[in-house]
């Protein structure tokens, strides 16, 4: 294996940590990328507005690249909310896809919904399924989504209770079992329905997500057999080496063996398909980013950096910016928000 010889620094910003390597470039997107024909790594159209409703949480995991907790108080404004709105109409957007943190967590959540709905909107919800049981006032949540078809998408990092619990807290994966129930209870998941419920696994440690469909037909037999809950489909997703999982990497001393094993595993089929090429994330400011992972290392889009100035016409000619982390999203089948790539 190849060794670095560039001393790591760490320091803090306002939103994300970051590594930064001196020295010794071994690990460069950009070089991977350029004879292949993709550098600069452009976009093909922005159809999917993703929007970071705010940091708040309800949990605190441990692979979670956004620092989400219950103690982070950056929420998206109502105001901000409306610029997103105005851009899903000025740039003819047809698929939002909501994240915080948990959004259900913004108080103008309900009515952001509402209103993406009422301009024939797909709208998609990243909803960590506790939120759903936690607080009576949430309890409702089902029924809400069923009325706007929104469709669900929810980390569980396993089908036992013991490797979720550990990635997520205690008692995740009995209150996850029960708010999976009441979705199911709705319609979601339900073959025929029309209601989309999709599950997330982010492997536990440093290393890449086994086969997606090998992982969804576990998941369907057991948690079917056990729990009685059905889904649609299972979405594996590599972690990131930015924020807390990187701080996990570094105090590990894993780092750079899981950018070997990134780098190794790059797959140029899986470039072509990556989300920053059709997807533009919203922070909680109403900042621009190629997508959430940039988000969280504060590298804002080129051209248009805040969403009241989007520009669907600029944001399609610009450039995307890449880093070291993007090889999270081409290794092996590769990886995005809806999965696996190639």
């Amino acid at each position: 294996m190849k060794t670095l010889n560039a001393q790591k620094h760490l320091y803090s910003s306002t939103n994300a940590q970051i590594e930064v390597l001196e020295g010794a470039d071994i690990f460069s997107f950009d070089a991977r990328i350029e004879p292949i024909g993709f550098h600069p790594l452009l976009p093909t159209n922005v159809d999917i507005l993703q929007v970071n409703m705010g940091k708040m949480c309800n949990q605190t995991c441990a692979h979670c690249h956004v620092d989400a907790g219950p103690d982070r108080k950056e929420i998206m404004t109502k105001e901000t909310l409306q610029l997103c709105l105005d851009a899903v109409e000025k740039g003819n957007i047809k698929v939002a896809d909501l994240t915080g943190g948990a959004p259900e967590m913004n108080p103008h959540f309900r009515w952001f919904v509402e209103e993406l709905s009422n301009r024939n909107v797909n709208v998609m919800v990243r909803c960590n399924l506790t939120i759903i049981v936690a607080n009576p006032k949430y309890n409702d949540l089902p029924d809400f989504y069923a009325k706007h078809k929104v469709e669900i998408i929810s980390s569980l990092p396993h089908f036992s209770k013991l490797r979720t619990d550990a990635q997520r807290g205690d008692g995740v994966f009995e209150q996850s079992m029960k708010a999976l129930s009441m979705l199911n209870k709705v319609g979601y998941g339900v073959e025929g329905s029309g209601l989309h419920l999709n599950l997330v696994y982010n492997p536990s440690g440093a290393f890449l997500p086994p086969a997606q469909s090998s992982l969804e037909r576990d998941f369907k037999e057991r948690l079917e057999r056990k729990h009685q809950v059905t889904f649609n489909s299972l979405f594996a997703i590599t972690n990131m080496p930015i924020s807390r999982f990187l701080d996990y990497l570094i105090q590990s001393d894993n780092y750079d063996s899981y950018m070997e094993e990134l780098s190794s595993a790059f797959n140029p089929t899986a470039v072509e398909g990556v989300m920053c090429r059709n997807t533009l994330s919203v922070g909680w400011d109403g900042y621009l980013y190629d997508c959430d992972f940039n988000q969280m290392l504060e590298m804002k889009c080129n051209h248009v950096e805040h969403i009241r100035d989007f520009n669907k016409e600029l944001l399609n000619s610009r450039s995307i910016k890449t880093g070291k982390h993007c090889y999270g999203c081409t290794a092996g089948a590769g990886s995005s928000c809806g999965g696996e790539i190639a």
